[in-house]
C-alpha cells in the first residue's frame, strides 16, 4: 500500500472525490476491537458508501465495512457496525456548526495506519451536482489528451 507522510494508507474512498467538493480535512482516530484492527492491517476494509454523523456531541462513522478476521472467533463484531471517531472537543464543536449549514457533510477520504493506530482522514464536503461531475470528467479527459499529445511530440 502507498505511504502518506509516514502513514500506511490501507483504503481510499475514490468515490468521495467524484461526488463531493472537499472543503476541509481532519484526522480522527477510531474505536475498534482487536479483531477489527487485525483485519485492517490485512487491508480488508472498504470505505465506499461510508459517512460520518454527529450525535450528542460525538462523531460516529457509519457503513464502513471491515471484513471479519479469519482467525477470529464467534465474537467477531458486525462488519458494518457504527464506530466512534476520536477528535478533540474543539474540532467536534466546529464540525457541529459547519455541518448544520446547508449541504455540508462528513465523508471519510482514506483509512491509514500511523504508529500502529488506525486513523481516518475525514473531509468536510459539499455534494456535487450532476453538471459539476460532467465538468470534472471533461477536464480530466482534456488533461489526459494534452499529456498524450505532449508525450507523443517529445518522442518524435
Amino acid at each position: 500500500m502507498p505511504k502518506k507522510g509516514g502513514a500506511k494508507v490501507v483504503a481510499r474512498n475514490k468515490k468521495a472525490f467524484h461526488d463531493y467538493h472537499i472543503e476541509d480535512t481532519y484526522e480522527a482516530g477510531i474505536v475498534l476491537t482487536g479483531t477489527e484492527i487485525k483485519s485492517i492491517r490485512q487491508g480488508r476494509v472498504n470505505l465506499k458508501d461510508s459517512y460520518a454523523l454527529i450525535d450528542k456531541g460525538e462523531i460516529y462513522l457509519l457503513n464502513m465495512h471491515i471484513s471479519p478476521f479469519e482467525q477470529g472467533n464467534r465474537f467477531n463484531p458486525d462488519p458494518t457496525r457504527t464506530r466512534k471517531l476520536l477528535l478533540h472537543k474543539e474540532q467536534i464543536s466546529k464540525l457541529i456548526g459547519l455541518t448544520q449549514q446547508k449541504g455540508l457533510t462528513l465523508v471519510p477520504l482514506d483509512l491509514h495506519l500511523r504508529n500502529g493506530f488506525a486513523k481516518v482522514q475525514l473531509a468536510l464536503a459539499k455534494g456535487k451536482k450532476l453538471h459539476d461531475k460532467r465538468q470534472a470528467i471533461a477536464k480530466r479527459d482534456a488533461d489526459r489528451e494534452i499529456r498524450r499529445e505532449l508525450k507523443h511530440k517529445m518522442m518524435r
